[in-house]
């Protein structure tokens, strides 16, 4: 499986030449994000803060600024299977035993992308409770930023009546220690769950993922289909079935289990009035972090939390 967790990706980097470390200290009010714009300009490499202000997590921004780290993330092997979808649509129209049996590979492959089902994960090894998200590295990128926010967020809803689920990467700010604001596009996956147990009276349960396999976090980018599950393209990136638990204990949604940082909470019904439009309120009931390896401190990555070596 190529890159299970974001600290084998970080190693991966280290070993391309690909990742710079910076020992000075950092703001991460406006200060961090500017350094960040300068080297995405430039083209340079990932960047590994070490010392941000008011805060034990050091953070990792840039980790897809060019073609080659992508590569370095998924390899070439999704854009091979992408072309082969491409041709099947084609030629398998109407389909014929033989058409079937010319994309076999195709098949073998969707089958194999599923998620893995597992009885624990890193993740669930160590619960912050009560929640402390002002710990967490508050970064400021703009001048007229609301606040700080964690950005590159995985967010994770089901539809409260279908059960589809849906990852999506939906900007969200810190309030306080157990608030945050979930700005849910109207027209997204995460919009359209909020609007259905909005009108069936109801909050909505939200898995929010920091940090996680790389291919975790470009599937939740990728402009997907409603109908085709994001956590399955993460398998067919990674080569591998992702491994999820199911914890109702902890959550009532499935948790990645190599995910860095999970903060489950609810988005409580008709609340998108109190804050700018678009978004809405996050309680934060649980926050529970990855401490796999005792040495290791959590990390963000252009604001997300992972584990990184020291």
């Amino acid at each position: 499986m190529r890159n299970p967790n974001l600290r084998s990706f970080l190693e991966t980097l280290r070993r391309e030449g690909e990742l710079h470390v910076v020992d000075e200290e950092v703001d991460p009010h406006l200060e961090l994000a500017e350094i960040q714009r300068r080297v995405v300009a430039q083209e340079g490499p990932a960047l590994l803060f070490t010392r941000v202000s008011g805060t034990c997590f050091p953070v990792v921004t840039n980790l897809f600024g060019t073609r080659k780290r992508i590569g370095l993330a998924v390899g070439e092997e999704p854009t091979r299977f992408f072309r082969r979808i491409a041709d099947a649509a084609d030629l398998l129209l109407p389909p014929a035993p033989g058409s079937l049996w010319n994309f076999r590979d195709v098949i073998a492959k969707a089958w194999r992308a599923r998620t893995r089902l597992c009885r624990g994960g890193p993740v669930l090894e160590c619960r912050v409770d009560p929640p402390a998200l002002k710990s967490l590295p508050r970064i400021v990128a703009w001048p007229m930023d609301g606040g700080p926010f964690l950005t590159l967020p995985l967010v994770y809803t089901e539809h409260p009546v279908t059960g589809r689920g849906n990852l999506g990467m939906y900007r969200s700010q810190i309030y306080d220690d157990s608030t945050a604001g979930m700005h849910f596009q109207i027209h997204r996956g995460g919009g359209f769950h909020y609007f259905e147990a909005s009108r069936l009276d109801r909050p909505l349960p939200v898995n929010l993922f920091l940090g996680g396999p790389p291919a975790l976090i470009l599937a939740a980018v990728a402009p997907l289909p409603e109908n085709v599950p994001e956590l399955v393209l993460a398998s067919l990136m990674m080569g591998g079935r992702l491994p999820v638990v199911r914890d109702r204990a902890c959550s009532p949604l499935p948790i990645v289990a190599e995910a860095d940082f999970l903060l489950v909470g609810k988005v409580p019904r008709d609340c998108g009035e109190l804050k700018v439009p678009s978004a809405t309120t996050m309680a934060i009931t649980r926050w529970r972090t990855n401490t796999r390896y005792s040495k290791w401190r959590g990390c963000t990555t252009a604001g997300m939390p992972c584990s990184l070596p020291p």
